[in-house]
């Protein structure tokens, strides 16, 4: 799998990083809304990054087995 992908999923997570920050701060001023939207995009990324690490860990143990 290309490093690029690694890359990728390490995108994924710290946006998911920063979205959860972001819900914190918006809910500690009183903006539940936006906390709220924060919050459903930061459990996104953080799917799609366990998602794209799943794969490339399956494709990293394919390889290694040839």
């Amino acid at each position: 799998m290309p490093q690029s992908t690694h890359d990728r999923a390490a995108e994924l997570h710290n946006l998911a990083a920063h979205a959860h920050a972001a819900a914190a701060t918006a809910h500690g001023k009183g903006d539940h809304l936006t906390a709220h939207e924060l919050s459903k995009q930061a459990r996104e990324h953080s799917t799609n990054a366990h998602t794209l690490s799943e794969e490339l860990a399956a494709e990293m143990e394919k390889s290694s087995k040839r």
